[in-house]
């Protein structure tokens, strides 16, 4: 349905399918509920393993929140009060995988640094515009992006607010890939294959992990690491990592 947000989920693989294309996949506040209330059912399903996240469409991922419906809040304080789809993204203890395209702009673009994995086709047009349209982004991009990629490239962006290609998103480490248009669900899928089908507890922890380290100091990060590591031992997974490695053959992990 034009304006949804879609679901499918296949072989462990939650498919989360911004589906309004004729707008770019721009996110009304229906949409961000919708995709907020998705997001937490994936996290308490044991049946999803790994979650890939995409734009309807070739022209774009998402073009951000739509500009109509932000200017419809009654008010500044129903504005900060308003479902953040970008946070909802983040917050996913699972694996995501980001496939971007096209336009990704603003919230489009927050919630992809809220994947864990980003891969992008050549078309790729990756920017925080706010700032020329009067105001800063309330998803994160100014958190994260100087965490990602330091200070003053961090400021080029958001202060600017002029959009990069893909080939500059790699250089600066916002993605990790970049394929052709039609190689990109294919290897994104791939991708988000391969993470279904890890150990769960060792991918989340790992993710858990890296999460601390973006906010605490070394010392507690690694103390935080040390748990991590424990969880997994404990929770006996590693048994059929061995298991599997004398045997010569790929680990399953059921959970």
């Amino acid at each position: 349905m034009d304006g949804d947000v879609r679901l499918e989920v296949s072989d462990g693989v939650a498919e989360l399918v911004l589906d309004r294309p004729a707008k770019h996949n721009a996110v009304t506040p229906a949409m961000a509920k919708r995709l907020t209330d998705l997001c937490r059912t994936l996290d308490a399903d044991d049946a999803v393993r790994s979650v890939l996240l995409r734009g309807e469409g070739h022209r774009a991922f998402c073009a951000g929140s739509d500009l109509n419906a932000l200017a419809g809040y009654a008010s500044a304080w129903h504005f900060r009060n308003r479902i953040e789809y970008s946070t909802a993204v983040r917050g996913l203890r699972k694996p995501v995988v980001a496939a971007l395209q096209g336009w990704t702009l603003g919230g489009g673009a927050e919630t992809a640094l809220s994947a864990d994995l980003r891969i992008a086709a050549d078309t790729l047009r990756l920017g925080f515009p706010e700032v020329q349209r009067g105001w800063v982004g309330g998803g994160g991009a100014s958190q994260i992006l100087p965490r990602m990629i330091g200070q003053g490239r961090a400021a080029r962006l958001l202060m600017l607010g002029d959009p990069i290609g893909a080939e500059e998103a790699l250089r600066l480490g916002l993605i990790e890939e970049i394929v052709a248009p039609d190689a990109l669900l294919p290897r994104a899928r791939e991708l988000a294959q391969k993470l279904a089908g890890l150990s769960p507890v060792a991918v989340q922890s790992v993710k858990a992990a890296m999460r601390m380290a973006m906010e605490a100091p070394l010392t507690t990060g690694l103390a935080y690491e040390n748990e991590m590591n424990v969880l997994c031992f404990s929770a006996g997974d590693h048994l059929e990592g061995i298991r599997a490695f004398n045997e010569k053959r790929e680990a399953s992990f059921e959970r």
